[in-house]
């Protein structure tokens, strides 16, 4: 028994006829017949009486009809299934991004992306740079979105794509150097500078470049992220250096985005993303293409804030 017979004998129980069968089968008669007869001859048992040009189905095919039905309905289903997942328009998501772009710019592209397609389940968890290349480590998400750290002491488990853009200075408003073009580092010589903790790079890169410039690094307030520092700098606490990607997101916060300015700086200071995928979990169709869709986004929201963005290949 096969799902040729099958589908010969649905369509003939379904319109009682061999012609009207082959019409939507888009079969010949005789092959709709050898296929009749041949499920017959597997099953050893006849599921028509003969009549004339009439096919009359005898009480056995009506359970087969049944049977049949749902083999041939769930193979539509499976067809139907694999072909979505093909096309990206079904499927689940596992993915992580740290707690800035978790909160507005990577929920609604991932949003933008699915809004057409109601069959696609998305996990999105907000999670330090570390906790994610952990979870991309034991292969435990489709992909996440972190800070560079840089590379693994020993051979990763996981792969990284990476995009640098330049950094900005945060400006509280009201201050002078709100006026100004851009910001050098003796511009901000003994000012109040909010920084990130002494453990992640960009404070190590402040510092050095402080240094490099000649300038007095006062360093008043430290966080985790840059968004609570950039309540500071709004209330006009200190001053701050934060990534490009901080700058798109502090369009979002209300009580930000009225009292704070964003200035090109005047000196070289790049940001590293890192986009992690598991090396030992294949991507499907689905997080491929919301991965590569990411990276455009990102990209784009770069060059729109000329942040001169780089894309760096592991």
């Amino acid at each position: 028994m096969n799902l040729n017979q099958l589908m010969a004998f649905r369509e003939v129980m379904n319109t009682g006829s061999i012609s009207q069968a082959a019409n939507s089968l888009n079969r010949t008669q005789p092959a709709v017949s050898l296929a009749i007869r041949g499920l017959e001859e597997d099953l050893g048992l006849k599921l028509f009486e003969r009549q004339g040009r009439q096919l009359i189905p005898v009480p056995e095919a009506h359970y087969l009809l049944s049977e049949a039905d749902e083999i041939l309905d769930r193979l539509t289903a499976v067809s139907y299934t694999m072909k979505s997942l093909r096309d990206a328009r079904s499927g689940s998501l596992n993915l992580a991004a740290m707690p800035g772009p978790s909160f507005s710019l990577f929920p609604r592209y991932v949003s933008k992306v699915i809004s057409e397609n109601p069959d696609i389940r998305i996990s999105l968890s907000s999670r330090g740079s570390p906790q994610i290349r952990e979870l991309a480590s034991t292969q435990s998400i489709d992909f996440g979105f972190a800070d560079y750290f840089g590379e693994a002491a020993d051979a990763p488990s996981y792969k990284q794509y990476r995009i640098s853009g330049q950094c900005f200075c945060a400006v509280p408003a009201q201050h002078p150097l709100a006026g100004k073009a851009e910001i050098s580092c003796r511009d901000l010589d003994n000012l109040p500078m909010g920084v990130l903790k002494t453990q992640h790079p960009i404070f190590v890169k402040t510092q050095e470049v402080f240094q490099t410039e000649q300038a007095r690094f006062n360093k008043t307030i430290d966080a985790q992220f840059f968004v609570p520092l950039l309540q500071f700098v709004a209330a006009g606490h200190c001053f701050s250096l934060v990534d490009p990607l901080t700058v798109v997101a502090a369009q979002d916060v209300y009580s930000v985005r009225d009292n704070v300015v964003f200035r090109p700086l005047a000196f070289d200071m790049p940001y590293t993303y890192s986009i992690l995928t598991p090396a030992y979990r294949p991507m499907s169709q689905l997080g491929q293409k919301v991965l590569n869709g990411w990276k455009e986004e990102i990209l784009q929201l770069l060059t729109e804030l000329n942040a001169n963005p780089v894309e760096h290949e592991d």
